[in-house]
């Protein structure tokens, strides 16, 4: 451990700018500000809970840091992740994206994530909104306790809301998105506040969770 970051005895680590985190992000500055500003946050845009399925996806088998670094390439590849705007990608793209050094050249995430583009489209024409369906699987916040420690966090990797989501958008033509995938979408977009017991980043998405309009 560096010396810019202290191990509280919850688990979270205090950073060389005082402030507590959950334990994995501190260290790394990307990180840092992904953690206090995006994770756990709740989100009904659709745009948003979109991307961050696909980004979701692109990480399966790979670290999340990987993904946040190659970020802005992806935006720039997947047409700002615009899924009425993917939809229309066909095989030419599938191509050219397998070529991009800057992305993650995965052809059969990349089919995936076009697929999946589609598939939102002809959810949204019947649901009314992504965020509409994504949000129903989430669990009571009053019953969700944010783990106590590293260890509980880690053993938290998928539930029986991410289960079901999962299910459902296979249902609905979507591909890599297992339960695991699925939960670490929910974690990410305030669907379950996994910030560790203690961490004023996790305080305030509770906050922001106890006034969110669930669409």
């Amino acid at each position: 451990m560096s010396e810019a970051a202290v191990l509280c005895e919850d688990g979270l680590l205090l950073g060389s700018d005082g402030c507590r985190r959950c334990f994995w992000c501190v260290g790394d500055p990307l990180y840092e500000a992904y953690h206090d500003a995006e994770w756990g946050r709740p989100s009904a845009d659709d745009r948003l809970l979109f991307e961050k399925l696909c980004l979701e996806s692109f990480q399966a088998g790979l670290s999340w840091r990987l993904i946040l670094g190659k970020r802005g390439h992806l935006r720039r590849a997947f047409e700002n992740f615009d899924p009425f705007a993917l939809a229309r990608f066909g095989e030419a793209d599938v191509a050219r994206l397998s070529a991009d050094p800057t992305i993650v050249r995965h052809r059969g995430k990349i089919e995936a994530v076009i697929g999946n583009a589609r598939a939102t489209c002809a959810l949204i024409e019947r649901e009314g909104s992504l965020a509409a369906f994504l949000w129903r699987f989430a669990p009571d916040p009053k019953r969700h306790r944010r783990p106590a420690s590293r260890v509980e966090l880690a053993a938290r990797r998928e539930s029986p809301q991410s289960r079901a989501l999962a299910r459902a958008l296979h249902a609905r033509g979507f591909r890599f998105l297992g339960p695991v995938t699925v939960y670490a979408f929910m974690q990410a977009m305030g669907l379950v506040n996994d910030h560790l017991q203690g961490c004023p980043a996790g305080d305030d998405c509770a906050a922001l969770r106890a006034t969110f309009e669930v669409p």
